[in-house]
Parts: structure tokens; sequence; C-alpha cells
């Protein structure tokens, strides 16, 4: 994990250098429906959403016209309850259902379009993020009776600490440095590494609020011209 964050670091500081104008810096939070695509030997298993939370710090470094790139780094807690049709490991052969929270850390490199050359406008961003999942807990009911609450297990066989997600935007930039956007978080790998056990990929809906901290003030002229 930690040659990944460096040399993500490295990555960004080497597309700030050669940016074609000021990066800008910013932080963004908001809350998010979350949810997984659960299959077990491809069966679809039935899934109910959970809210969820995320924030943290985003960059905006452009390089080529309308075109920047656009990384972001964040907290995001997300989860997911499933009802099983047939046995799975993780959870537990005995389940009968099960209720999560995971808390990740998202690294995203994102490139970002803008509608317009105007100070406000609409942008989109997509691109890949790497998810690290730093801890979860789960409570699931057993086939025979009883509950089990208890704190998830990352590692060889049980859930992979890593994922892989698909990242789209949608949103509105102001002039000051404001802006709001919706998000669409599509799992591209399971995070279940247990040999045959289900595919668990995340999913979430989000709408947040940032603001670029560095952003300096453009100021009009409105005085008449001779």
């Amino acid at each position: 994990m930690k040659k990944v964050f460096l040399l993500s670091v490295t990555f960004v500081f080497a597309i700030i250098a050669n940016s074609q104008g000021p990066a800008q810096f910013g932080i963004f939070a908001g809350p998010q429906i979350t949810n997984t695509n659960y299959t077990i030997q491809s069966v679809k298993q039935k899934s109910e959403a959970k809210y969820g939370f995320q924030a943290g710090v985003m960059l905006k470094a452009p390089f080529e016209g309308k075109l920047s790139f656009a990384p972001e780094a964040y907290y995001s807690m997300k989860g997911y309850k499933v009802t099983f049709n047939r046995f799975v490991f993780p959870p537990d052969p005995a389940a009968a259902d099960n209720n999560t929270t995971i808390h990740c850390f998202e690294l995203a490199a994102l490139l970002q379009y803008d509608f317009g050359n105007n100070p406000g406008h609409f942008f989109i961003k997509g691109g890949p993020s790497l998810d690290f999942q730093l801890l979860g807990k789960e409570k699931y009911n057993l086939i025979a009776g009883g509950a089990v609450d208890r704190k998830m297990k990352f590692g060889p066989g049980e859930y992979g600490p890593f994922s892989a997600n698909l990242i789209a935007q949608l949103g509105y930039e102001t002039a000051g440095g404001l802006l709001i956007f919706a998000q669409y978080t599509h799992g591209a790998a399971s995070i279940n590494n247990a040999d045959g056990g289900p595919a668990i990929r995340h999913r979430a809906y989000g709408l947040s609020i940032g603001k670029y901290l560095n952003r300096k003030k453009i100021v009009v002229d409105t005085r008449n011209r001779e």
C-alpha cells in the first residue's frame, strides 16, 4: 500500500509540473447511497442499499484546452445488505444474509472536461480508482437461528483489502471556485478473495459539494471604455 501511495503522489506532482496553468486544490464532501452487485456462482443475490458518505481532497491541473487532470483522494463509507439463496463464504456457509459497513480510502485518477470557457460552467469527470478497504463490520443471521456481529476479515481467503472502481461525475463549477457534482461509482473488481466465493462489486450514487481553496477571484471591468 505504501508503494502505491508513493507512486501516486509522484505521478500527481509530475502532472502538476507539466500542466498548462496553475493547479487548483480543493476539498469536497457529501452523502451517497451504496449497494453491491452480489453474485454466487453467477446467480445474482437480492440486495438493499444503505446510506454512506464521502469526503476528501481534489486537484485540477489543466493540460489541453478544456481538458484537465483532476485526481481525488478521499474517504468513502460504503456497504450493502444482501439476502442469500444458496451457501456462501465469506461470510459463512450458514449465513442467511449479511449487512456490511466498510470504511474505504480511494485514489481516483480522473480527467475533467469543461463545457465552455466561462468561469462558471458545467463539467464531466471520469476515470479509474483504486479502493483500499481499511476496515469493516458485518452482521448476519444464521439459517439455523441466531446472529453474528463481527469485524470483517481482510486478507487471502477472506475479503480483499483492495479493489478497483470506475468513476463518473457530472457537475457545475462557479467563478468563485464552488462546485456541486453527482457521482456514480461502478465496482470493476470484486472485494472477495476466497476461492469459489461470491463476486462482490461496489455500487454507489453520491452528491457532493466542494470548493477550490486557491481559486483567484475573477474581476470583470464594467466601466465604459472610450
